[in-house]
């Protein structure tokens, strides 16, 4: 946690960036980005090619956990050529205060690797789907004579919570599946050739949706690089993407989720 200037990414903004806003997620701390590129091999000297090669039968793609029934849509534009298209859709979406924090260039691919990194315990600035939030984050004096995250932090994620959670859930899983193809391609693109981009959208709501719900306040500590963290190290321990639902308060927390639970069942099956 920083202490004079915090980051709220959007958390599912794979949905925010092509059918409804995410949450915001806070800047921990900066970290490696998770390899974005297949590894090569390293070139060996191998055996002579026997005369008759037997034709090689390549391994089926494993089909995804979470199909989406998605209709070609021929106005679809190439993903290179989408930032537009998908700004649109957002602004269909949610108000136009809210989505003045996101990154409008190369957007679904901003928000393909955002959201593939937040079940990691930092997120690099690289990975970022979104500008600076206004303000800084706010830290109060305890009872016990430590410092704890301050309620007035409420206020400051009020307008980026409400813009998420009044959101029609239906509306953003229709958007969602509308650009669906273009996700899918960025996300093999980062380095996930065989992946379903829906399959870990889900997989990352499932984690969000386990952060705990502790007492409040919650107590932090300078951690001597000019941030906080928390003082308990199982809440210290949890992924960036859970520690941005701990700096809510706790309504907040669980309206983002109540919501969360309502994108999952848009974009699955069950």
């Amino acid at each position: 946690m920083q202490k004079r200037k915090a980051v709220w990414p959007w958390a599912v903004v794979g949905v925010v960036a092509v059918g409804g806003i995410g949450w915001w997620l806070f800047r921990d701390d900066v970290a490696q980005l998770r390899q974005a590129t297949p590894t090569v091999a390293p070139l060996v000297d191998s055996p002579p090619t026997p005369a008759i090669q037997p034709p090689a039968t390549p391994e089926p793609a494993a089909e995804p956990k979470y199909p989406l029934d998605v209709a070609a849509d021929p106005a679809l534009p190439a993903l290179a050529d989408s930032d537009a298209s998908s700004w649109q859709a957002l602004s269909g979406l949610f108000p136009a205060d809210a989505l003045a924090v996101l990154l409008r260039e190369q957007l679904i691919q901003r928000v393909v690797v955002h959201v593939d990194n937040l079940t990691q315990p930092s997120l690099p600035a690289a990975a970022m789907a979104v500008r600076p939030l206004p303000g800084a984050l706010q830290v109060e004096q305890g009872s016990a004579g430590g410092e704890q995250l301050a309620a007035a932090n409420a206020a400051r994620y009020a307008p980026y919570v409400d813009a998420f959670t009044r959101a029609d859930a239906g509306a953003v899983a229709a958007a969602y599946k509308r650009f669906y193809p273009l996700l899918q391609r960025a996300y093999r693109d980062i380095g996930h050739p065989d992946g379903h981009f829906n399959d870990r959208l889900v997989a990352v709501i499932d984690h969000l949706l386990q952060t705990p719900e502790p007492a409040r306040p919650l107590a932090v500590e300078p951690d001597g690089k000019g941030r906080y963290r928390f003082v308990d190290p199982a809440l210290q321990s949890l992924s960036i993407g859970q520690k941005a639902l701990l700096r809510m308060d706790a309504s907040q927390q669980q309206a983002v989720k109540q919501q969360l639970r309502a994108l999952r069942a848009g974009i699955t099956r069950g």
